[in-house]
């Protein structure tokens, strides 16, 4: 009940957008076997049938649902500036759905990750509006690189804001965010190569001896 009232406060303004929120709700507190289709529809006040008319099936509705909690062609378009500090960003921020602000995302996919008719629709949502496109903005091999980038992204933030592991709960801005930011600019092939002092004094040692082992020599 008290996430009908939820729903309710954040006025939506059509039928539809009023189911989606509902069936954020739903798949955020049920697995993908359990989410009904009769529940999402009484969630929203409407008839069954309306939430077929309106996304065709369940399949669809879980794929809209995906999308609305992530929104990831949002944060992966170039436009957008730096990806991996919008990426990062995003982490670190308070874990909210984008469209609604209602739901944590990842209690959506932790809740479905086991259903087999569920893996088929998020492996298709990360590949379609996640992997590929971000594949096209980076070094080859652009496939894995984009996959890495997403899985530590996941797995940092199942630790952060899931099983809240104390080591990632530093505040935005701090150290924590940057160590964060130089892996994922790692795995998508964005990390700078940057000379320590030793090495560079080292090179130029290196250097000086050869000049005057030269010079010796002559």
């Amino acid at each position: 009940m008290p996430q009908k009232s939820k729903i309710q406060d954040q006025a939506p303004s059509t039928t539809k957008e009023r189911i989606l929120q509902a069936a954020l709700v739903r798949f955020a507190q049920h697995s993908y076997d359990e989410a009904k289709l009769r529940d999402i529809a009484d969630d929203s006040g409407v008839d069954v049938a309306y939430v077929h008319r309106c996304f065709g099936s369940k399949e669809q509705l879980f794929s809209e649902v995906v999308n609305a909690a992530f929104e990831p062609r949002r944060l992966i378009t170039a436009e957008n500036g730096d990806i991996t500090v919008k990426l990062t960003r995003r982490l670190f921020e308070p874990s909210l759905d984008q469209a609604f602000r209602l739901v944590d995302p990842l209690d959506i996919l932790i809740r479905s990750l086991l259903s087999p008719e569920a893996i088929p629709l998020i492996r298709s949502a990360l590949m379609d509006d996640v992997i590929e496109p971000l594949g096209k903005q980076l070094a080859k091999p652009t496939e894995q690189r984009a996959a890495l980038a997403i899985a530590c992204l996941t797995g940092f933030g199942i630790f952060r804001h899931v099983l809240q592991v104390d080591a990632m709960l530093d505040e935005p801005g701090g150290q924590l965010e940057k160590l964060f930011k130089d892996i994922i600019d790692a795995a998508m092939g964005r990390a700078k190569v940057v000379r320590e002092p030793v090495a560079a004094k080292a090179t130029t040692a290196i250097k000086l001896t050869s000049r005057k082992v030269r010079k010796q020599g002559q």
